[in-house]
């Protein structure tokens, strides 16, 4: 640290992401990637846009607002489009949360990391001994709030019906919701939007697009408060979505039902390893996400991530109280599941349990 840094800014607690080591080849599952590429026929739509890279993208992304609009129901002036869903929660903490903000103690690391940065009052309200959000701490709260939904690292949602409550009791400020992981089985607020003024939806195409590495995110809710969003942008960056993010984006819309097929896919292995990983003495969350959240009573959290990456495999510990025992597993592919299960497996039968049965089952070799 420089001698330079700030005050207000040297004692930030950072965002820590997954790790992204190239030392060995791992199966990923820390980062809740997609474990499916995008269609093969978005590629070639990137090749026409290469020689207008000398030029600078269009700033308001009108083509992707128009699709996404479309795609959603919503008029163009509903959308911005963002630098991974990100980019728009750091838009979002920065214009509307300046008289505090209120979200779970267990969620998205950023929320508290954006709140720091930006000298943002909040409130962590603890979520359950089983991990799920109390609506009623929500309800005329009077406060901005912010919910993932379903949250991370859990994957439990809330119905849509809690979501409207909160924003209807809520009128004077900002609710604003995280659906980075709807596809895989929460039920998306969008619609609300369209009723509650002070609702804001963020998207990804992270997770349930397979677009982890472009960077691309958008935001819907009522035309002012898109407004407002485009006013941090432009005092920012006014072109913040590249060129070739915005035509991908817009491809990836005409492929929904590759997605919807894979987001089956992951949902039908999820199920399928959460349900193994029950009979090897696992409890799990009510995860509606692409991935699972749980803890084992023979092995501490850190025990079984540190085992796994030297057996090849990467999930996600967090050294934080309450959760210290959980590992969040990113759903894989059913192959990926498989070696992770047999693995573990392996790990537990060299902790002298009962597991030797389980440790030679052929299902995973």
């Amino acid at each position: 640290m420089s001698r330079f840094l700030s005050n207000r800014h040297a004692s930030l607690d950072v965002y820590t992401p997954g790790e992204q080591p190239s030392d060995i080849q791992y199966i990923k599952l820390n980062t809740n990637e997609s474990p499916f590429p995008p269609p093969n026929s978005i590629a070639t739509v990137a090749n026409n846009e290469l020689e207008k890279l000398n030029l600078y993208p269009n700033p308001d992304g009108l083509r992707l607002l128009e699709k996404l609009a479309e795609n959603y129901d919503v008029k163009p002036e509903n959308v911005i489009i963002g630098n991974g869903s990100d980019e728009l929660l750091a838009f979002s903490f920065l214009a509307f949360f300046d008289d505090g903000v209120a979200f779970p103690d267990i969620t998205y690391g950023f929320y508290p990391v954006y709140a720091e940065l930006y000298n943002i009052p909040y409130q962590q309200i603890p979520v359950r001994d089983d991990m799920t959000i109390n609506v009623n701490d929500y309800t005329n709260i009077g406060k901005n709030v912010v919910i993932a939904n379903p949250n991370a690292p859990t994957g439990i949602a809330l119905e849509l019906d809690e979501i409207e409550e909160i924003a209807k009791s809520n009128p004077n400020h900002v609710v604003l919701i995280d659906e980075a992981y709807v596809d895989f089985g929460g039920s998306s607020a969008v619609e609300l939007t369209k009723k509650y003024d002070n609702l804001l939806v963020i998207h990804t195409y992270s997770k349930s697009r397979s677009m982890a590495g472009l960077r691309l995110g958008y935001a819907i809710g009522q035309e002012p408060i898109i407004q407002d969003l485009n006013k941090m942008k432009y005092s920012f960056n006014p072109y913040n979505v590249s060129r070739l993010s915005q035509v991908l984006g817009e491809a990836a819309l005409n492929e929904e039902g590759y997605y919807r097929e894979k987001h089956s896919e992951i949902i039908e292995t999820r199920e399928y390893a959460e349900k193994r990983l029950h009979e090897l003495g696992f409890l799990t969350t009510d995860s509606r996400a692409n991935f699972l959240f749980g803890k084992h009573p023979n092995i501490d959290g850190f025990k079984l991530y540190s085992e796994l990456k030297q057996r090849g495999i990467l999930i996600r510990q967090w050294n934080k109280p309450r959760i210290s025992n959980y590992v969040r597993i990113t759903v894989g592919t059913k192959e990926q599941m498989d070696l992770l299960l047999k693995a573990i497996i392996e790990i537990l039968a060299e902790r002298g349990k009962t597991y030797e049965k389980e440790r030679n089952n052929p299902q995973y070799d």
